[in-house]
């Protein structure tokens, strides 16, 4: 009886009710998934599989057209792994790492150049994949995961090393750190590209002509800046598993 006077204290206090805007839900069993995002998300990925196969078609010595683009997007990504990895460390990291950029990148544009809200489905809007925080959230969660791995991989056991490193009083803080990452990660990405979308319509309500179009092309370059940083910082978390305390300067001096 007591148990029961408990749970329904905890339960008029609906700690996880907050949401932002209408949803469409489907429902699996009991779990519960905004189907909006998975339609956008599936479009996003639609429009990387399409430019890859396109590119990879009739692939041709002296590069053109798509074929230049998807290749002038591959180089940024490896250099782009390569600066924040090393030369030894990068390569099994790029298909990650340019996953990341790739699919951030093109959902973030899809949200300023697809005219989402114009599409209707029941009881909820379209919108940019990132501009939820469940995408964001899931895209932190995967990178942490990455990081885990590629520490825990190099180093075994030794990983955990680095939490009472150099002094277990600093324990607590190395916890909290991990956990920080994929927050702040999450949370600047979906801050940045939901206030891109309600500032563009916000201005197309009231000047509907030319005034946000600037607005627009502003939109364009902090997406693809937003796509950069997170993948870049994505890198780093990375690095700072794999090289561990002092372990470069060790393999240099071997």
């Amino acid at each position: 009886m007591e148990i029961h006077s408990v749970l329904n204290v905890f339960n008029s206090f609906p700690l996880a009710k907050l949401e932002v805007g209408n949803h469409f839900y489907w429902q699996l069993g009991n779990l519960k998934l905004h189907g909006q995002v998975f339609l956008t998300s599936w479009f996003v990925i639609l429009v990387l599989v399409v430019a890859s196969l396109a590119a990879t078609r009739n692939i041709q010595r002296i590069p053109s057209g798509i074929q230049n683009f998807m290749e002038y997007a591959l180089d940024f990504i490896r250099d782009l792994a390569k600066n924040q990895l090393g030369e030894k460390e990068y390569r099994p990291w790029v298909p990650f790492i340019g996953t990341l950029f790739l699919f951030i990148f093109v959902s973030n544009w899809s949200g300023a150049l697809v005219p989402w809200k114009l599409i209707r489905i029941p009881g909820s809007e379209l919108a940019a994949p990132t501009n939820d925080i469940n995408t964001t959230v899931a895209l932190a969660l995967l990178t942490s995961l990455a990081y885990f791995y590629a520490g825990f991989r190099k180093r075994g056991l030794g990983y955990f090393k680095k939490y009472i490193e150099p002094t277990p009083i600093l324990l607590p803080i190395a916890v909290l750190e991990d956990f920080t990452k994929p927050l702040s990660l999450s949370f600047r990405l979906f801050g940045n590209i939901l206030a891109d979308e309600l500032v563009v319509a916000v201005l197309v309500l009231l000047v509907p002509l030319f005034v946000p179009v600037p607005v627009m092309a502003l939109g364009l370059f902090t997406s693809a800046i937003q796509a950069l940083v997170f993948s870049t910082l994505a890198a780093a978390y990375i690095h700072e598993a794999l090289e561990g305390h002092g372990g470069e300067e060790h393999e240099e001096h071997s």
